[in-house]
């Protein structure tokens, strides 16, 4: 049963999807919202052409807030990032002036006032990122992320959680969802206390791999304010794996 709109203050999810992926890593959770939502596909995915290579979290801030300009929306906005969308988050609400009502973010990259993307990594991928990245740039030039994987099977299990059944696994490495995604944002400053006005609930996944419990603790503790905070019992992607639990969560937080 879908839940009704009615039943609900008015507001706008935006949704942005993390590392790798487009809007259509929404699909799924879109239909049990029960009221408006916006997926947006940031630079150099999805319907956004940019070159990945030179991308930075201001270009991405950038085609946000156009895109949320341009569907014209009048009610008070969540904003929900999933993963390294948690980059763009103090940038959008500043350049939204107000128009946040409420921020939620799933296992999402908080670094340290003026740091980067690399310092909300586990340390082992922040640092060999940064040696690729130096490699790369020493032989003149550039590295991005891949996309589809040539064997999917090691999907199954990455994300944490149960394992991925045949139908999910499909769902996450179609090359609608699963795209070459840039390392440069990784390097930009973000500076949360940008958003420290608007309430925060952060959504932890206790059996998250990429990004495991300890350190989302820790990424909580780097906020301006203490947020609320949501324990789920699963792996990295629960707008996938669970859409109906983590719409709940969504339809919850407080908008006033």
């Amino acid at each position: 049963m879908k839940p009704r709109a009615d039943l609900w203050p008015r507001f706008t999810f935006v949704l942005v999807h993390g590392g790798g992926s487009t809007a259509r890593f929404w699909d799924r959770l879109v239909p049990h919202l029960g009221g408006a939502a916006i997926a947006i596909d940031l630079p150099g995915r999805g319907s956004r052409p940019f070159d990945l290579a030179t991308l930075t979290v201001d270009d991405e801030v950038a085609s946000v807030i156009a895109d949320i300009d341009a569907a014209a929306i009048e009610d008070p906005i969540v904003l929900v990032a999933h993963s390294s969308g948690g980059l763009v988050v103090p940038g959008v609400v500043a350049g939204l002036d107000g128009r946040v009502a409420h921020i939620v973010l799933n296992a999402a990259l908080v670094p340290p006032e003026g740091g980067c993307g690399l310092d909300a990594m586990q340390p082992r991928h922040g640092e060999g990122l940064r040696l690729a990245a130096e490699q790369a740039r020493g032989d003149g030039t550039v590295i991005t992320l891949p996309g589809p994987p040539e064997d999917p099977e090691p999907f199954r299990v990455a994300y944490g959680g149960d394992p991925l059944d045949d139908e999910t696994l499909a769902f996450v490495v179609d090359p609608m969802r699963c795209v070459p995604d840039t390392v440069h944002h990784y390097f930009q400053a973000v500076h949360w206390s940008a958003a420290a006005a608007v309430p925060v609930t952060y959504v932890t996944n206790e059996r998250d791999r990429p990004i495991p419990l300890a350190l989302q603790e820790e990424l909580i503790t780097r906020l301006p304010l203490p947020p609320t905070v949501v324990h789920l019992d699963g792996g990295h992607i629960p707008a996938v794996t669970d859409p109906e639990t983590f719409a709940a969560v969504l339809r919850s937080v407080p908008t006033a």
